[in-house]
Order: C-alpha cells, then structure tokens, then sequence
C-alpha cells in the first residue's frame, strides 16, 4: 500500500515542492523517514502517531516508511507533520485520495490532532502558484497568510480530522479570500509623529532627504539632544509601502516565522533596531541552514543602529557589501541563499566616550587620543556609505519651554512622495526604485553638473578628501534636494547643501 502527498520545503526566501512517500508493508510495527529529515522531521513520527489515534483514526501496525523526495534537499522544520499523517491514512484506505495530487499540506502536529501554525507558507505559497499546484491545506493560523496569494484556492482547517473530511467531501468547504490592498489600507502606519519633535530644524532636514531619496543617515550629537527621537519618526514620513513591496517584506518575514497568527501582510515599512551586542550572523543572517538576519528584516525599511559606536568594529564591517549590493549571499558547504537586503540604514552615535564634545552646556573630558580611537571604532569605507552625517545639538532652554511643536509627518510626507514620483518617473523601465540605488552609468546619465556645480564638487574633494563613493553619494543626495524642490537640472545650492552632509566623516 502506498501513496504520495506533496508538501514543500523553504529555502532561503523561496520554496521547493516535496514529495512525502508512504509505503506501508509488512514488519515490526513502526515509523522509518528517509530522505534527508532534520531532528524536527525525524521527531515527528512521535507526533504523527499520538495525533491519528487521538484524531479518532487507526495507525497501522505495521512497518511505515516514509520517503521525502528529492533526498538530497535538507528536510527541517515541523510542517512534514501534516503531509505525513495524511500519507498514512491514505495509504490505510482510511482517507479519499483524488486531491493529493492537487494540493500542497503544511501544518505542525500536536498530540491531540489540533494543527498548529508554521513558518513560510507564504513564500510557500507563492512557489505553489508558479508551479501549477491548484490549492494549499494549512494551518487555521496560517490561512490569511497564504490566501494573500491570488489564484490559489487555501483552506484552513483546526484538526487533522477536519482534513480528513475535507479529502472526503471537499464541495462542502469554501476557500479563503483575502483582500491583499484592502489589508494594506487598514493597517497602516499609527506610530509616532514628526510633530513631537522641537527645532532641531537641519535633522528634520536630513529625514525628509533620507525619506525622498533612501539615503542613509547618522545623527551626531550629545546625549538628549533627540537624535533616538527623531530615528523613530522617520517611518512615519517614508512612502507607504505598495502592494508588490508588501509582498516581498512579508515572505522574508513569513521565512523568519514572525507572522505566525498574525495576520496576512506586512502593511508599514519594517523598523528593525538591533541590540549593539548583536553579533554579525544575527544582522546579515546565516546558520547552518541559512535564515535572514535584520539586514533582511530591514528589507524596504529601515535599520536602525542606535550607538553605533558600541557595535564591534567587524560586526559594523558586515554591512558594508550589503549597503553597496541590496543583497547578501549567503553560502555554505550544502547550499548558498541569497537574501534581499534594500534598506535605509540609520545610525546614532556621541561623537566622544563621554557624549558632550562640542556641546554648549557641559564641557568634554576626553583627551584628543580618547576621541581618536573612539572614531576609529568606525572604518572610512562604512562611513562613506553614509550619505547624510548630521551633527545634532542640544536645545537651549528656552527653545525647550518656548518653542512651538514642529510640521507634521503628513505634510513632510507628501512632499517625500512628490520627491519619489519624479524619481520614479524618471527611472521608468529600470529595475530603480529611488536615488540611493542610482550606480556610476545613471549618475552621468541624470545628474550633469554645470561649471558652478562642478567647480563647488571639486573644492569640496579637495578640502575634505572624499572618495570618489562618496562624492558620488553627494550627487545621489544633490539629486533628491533637486526632486524635492520639483527641479529637473542640478543646481549650485543643491550641490552645496548636498555637501553640508558630508562634513563629520572622521570626526576627532
């Protein structure tokens, strides 16, 4: 007696169809999986058999053996619970079997028969619907996940004797329908707001640019002078995510197992903010069966480094390619994923050990030497793929007390999303989706500069030795002042404000 019920595995941010071969035969009584398992498949003949019993079924006793097909992919996760059990069953005659070949099963397996949700179906999901497979049995916690997906007919069920039923009767069951945009227009951002914020007019400035054109950014100052603060409300001015890139954050969240009964999309840009303990496989992902890190998390969002100085030097050194490449390969002896990796990188930092160097209120105790090695904690390559470096002040008492509360994030962000629609008209027919993604060949293409233009950028090379990224990195930025101010050319002052940004890069 045999049968097959096909399943799937993740690997990376896509997935791989499965096949789940039963063969019952004669034996000793028991469970044999083959085919590359993990020690949460291999754990699962446990569960398997506590949950048919208990699901009110008969378990054969007889000997079981259980293929997964190709053997020479990597089986790990508890979502072969399902399509195992269902693979017995149908084996025993106990099931229907005219829908096996129609339909994926995912679903982890508790002692009592009740489904339990998993991670990755919907990358799982999406795979199914580029390979023809008409439908998808999970998880009740997993339904809105999956039904995101359109064309492909989800059912949800609570108990493995609900599957049961539905391979018996499946006319009686109605798919689940999800309204991906409608899901994105009710849960949009709520978090804080720009109008909390109090003078600090220059890095208010420098968000709404970060905003316009996916610049990275690091605030500079002592401690209290808002630089955390004004980090956490740059969510609240960036573009809402459009439904495609909703899509794509959330199969790298889905992956990463952080939808799990939570609902269907990710509907506001990620805001990931690491530990500085963070080690460099916990940012730009890895393990032996390789899971993104928040660099991944961080996909069209941001990363937040909050005391950037604090995070060890090689950590800091694991972003470096990714901020240049908007991925991150990650290889290992058995396979190699690569990660989608598009993300704004904010940063804060003091700019000494004790935090008030160059503070107008509290004198530095620190040694010029002291302020040296504190910088040198942050390489010259990292910080030239900074593109703004804002110095942010503490504010005076009476600006405290007296000041009136800043623009709203709503008003900022429709300037920002005037600033993204002339990008994007520009770069229509390219893969470019903002400035910061512009390489040498656009630059030249639609940032030409004058004699003033190029004059002013040649001064500032030379008084400040820029590399050439960076002062490419100041025509990205030079480019987004322009779109801001609905201008087609580049101008003197959008060069020069462009340069202001890059005035801290060794900071003593």
């Amino acid at each position: 007696m045999l049968s097959r019920v096909w399943s799937a595995s993740v690997v990376g941010i896509d997935a791989v169809k499965v096949g789940v071969e039963v063969d019952i035969a004669g034996g000793l009584p028991g469970i044999v999986v083959v085919g590359l398992p993990s020690q949460e498949v291999q754990e699962s003949k446990e569960r398997v058999r506590a949950a048919v019993k208990n699901a009110g079924y008969l378990f054969p006793l007889r000997k079981v053996v259980v293929n997964l097909t190709p053997a020479d992919l990597r089986k790990e996760g508890p979502s072969f619970d399902l399509p195992i059990s269902i693979g017995v069953l149908a084996a025993s005659e106990q099931v229907k079997t005219d829908l096996l070949e129609e339909f994926l099963f995912l679903g982890e397996l508790s002692l009592d028969g009740s489904l339990r949700p998993v991670a990755g179906v919907l990358a799982i999901a999406a795979a199914a619907k580029r390979m023809g497979i008409k439908g998808l049995v999970v998880p009740s916690h997993n339904v809105r996940e999956a039904a995101v997906v359109k064309g492909l007919s989800v059912f949800g069920f609570q108990h493995l004797s609900e599957v049961g039923e539905f391979l018996s009767a499946p006319t009686q069951y109605q798919s689940a329908h999800v309204n991906g945009i409608e899901e994105l227009e009710r849960n949009r951002y709520s978090g804080p707001d720009l109008q909390d914020v109090k003078g600090q007019s220059h890095a208010r400035r420098a968000l709404e640019i970060a905003a316009a054109g996916g610049h990275n950014l690091i605030f500079v100052g002592p401690p209290g002078s808002g630089k955390t603060m004004l980090a956490r409300r740059l969510p609240s001015i960036m573009p809402e995510l459009t439904f495609e890139e909703a899509l794509e954050v959330t199969q790298i969240h889905s992956v990463a197992g952080l939808l799990k009964d939570k609902g269907s999309l990710v509907a506001t840009r990620p805001f990931r903010s690491p530990h500085h303990s963070a080690s460099g496989p916990s940012l730009v992902g890895g393990g032996s069966f390789p899971r993104p890190g928040e660099i991944s998390l961080a996909h069209r969002g941001i990363l937040f480094l909050d005391e950037l100085t604090e995070f060890k030097r090689d950590v800091l050194e694991f972003l470096r390619q990714p901020l240049e490449d908007g991925h991150v390969t990650i290889s290992r002896t058995r396979q190699s994923v690569i990660f989608p990796a598009q993300f704004t990188l904010v940063a804060s930092t003091n700019p000494c050990p004790c935090g008030f160097y160059g503070d107008t209120v509290q004198p530095c105790t620190c040694t010029p030497r002291s302020r040296e090695q504190y910088w040198a904690r942050l390489s010259g390559p990292l910080m030239d793929r900074i593109d703004l470096q804002v110095a942010v002040n503490r504010l005076k008492p009476e600006e405290i007390t007296q000041q009136p509360n800043g623009e709203g994030s709503a008003t900022i962000r429709e300037r920002v999303q005037a600033a993204r629609a002339i990008a994007q008209e520009r770069f229509k027919g390219t893969n470019l989706r903002c400035n910061a993604e512009m390489q040498a060949r656009n630059l030249r293409q639609w940032c030409p500069l004058d004699e003033a233009g190029r004059n002013l950028l040649e001064a500032a090379i030379r008084k400040l030795g820029l590399s050439v990224r960076a002062s490419d990195r100041i025509l990205k930025v030079s480019r987004t002042i322009a779109d801001l101010a609905g201008g087609e050319a580049l101008q003197p002052q959008h060069i020069a404000e462009a340069i202001q940004y890059r005035t801290i890069d060794r900071m003593q």
